[in-house]
């Protein structure tokens, strides 16, 4: 792609497996705390009210402290599960604790990010807590392919907010004609990039059905970005 020689990525179900680390350190917590449920009915009724309550965080309609304690509580109600603040707040605790001990991939990263690293920069601009994101990039050991890490949580804003795509190119000492953002959050990571603009490589990660627009490519899986990119 002409001009492009900094990629920024973002980070969970983009590269990190979010749902599948997710799933395990569940599995680690509940037993850790002796709640005996069905982990795969907690799951089913978590992921999108955990989905919910992001949205909300995104557009400061919750505030963090709120995001780990409701999406907790919610479920459990949906389980009729008679829970008190306490177990909930300590889950809410071990699971940014132990979230990062688990550390599967999507498919095709590495492979991905090793073709890539030759011919470009790259960096991270994520949403995520910055406590979790930094131990993540870390343990997964992806944290040796970025030249730069853009966290919210650092910056004071969330994607698709402009400042963060601003902080994160002036961090890359980059500029937009030479950038393209690559995410699976069609408003976080798309919109937002295009808004200040970037390109963008849209990975429809949830099967959304995005329609292709101007600066804007749509794939599937991570591989396909490399006949885009190479």
């Amino acid at each position: 792609m002409k001009l492009i020689d900094n990629i920024f990525f973002d980070l969970d179900h983009t590269l990190w497996d979010f749902d599948k680390n997710s799933d395990l350190t569940f599995l680690k917590i509940l037993k850790k705390n002796d709640i005996s449920i069905d982990v795969s009915k907690f799951l089913n009724f978590y992921h999108p009210i955990n989905r919910k309550y992001w949205e909300m965080y995104r557009v400061n309609k919750v505030s963090k402290a709120d995001l780990r304690y409701y999406r907790l509580s919610d479920t459990f109600k949906k389980l009729n599960y008679d829970i008190n603040d306490d177990l909930i707040n300590q889950l809410a605790i071990d699971y940014i604790e132990h979230l990062s001990d688990f550390n599967h991939l999507i498919p095709d990263t590495l492979t991905v990010l090793d073709l890539l690293k030759s011919k470009y920069k790259m960096h991270i601009i994520t949403n995520g807590f910055k406590e979790v994101q930094k131990r993540k990039l870390q343990k997964s050991d992806l944290i040796q392919y970025f030249e730069t890490v853009t966290i919210s949580e650092d910056v004071g804003v969330k994607k698709p907010h402009k400042l963060i795509f601003d902080h994160a190119l002036t961090s890359a000492n980059t500029n937009v004609k030479n950038s393209i953002m690559i995410g699976d959050n069609f408003n976080a990571d798309i919109l937002g990039a295009l808004g200040v603009g970037m390109k963008a490589i849209y990975y429809d990660f949830h099967k959304t059905n995005e329609h292709e627009r101007e600066n804007m490519i749509i794939v599937n899986s991570l591989k396909e970005i490399i006949p885009i990119l190479l």
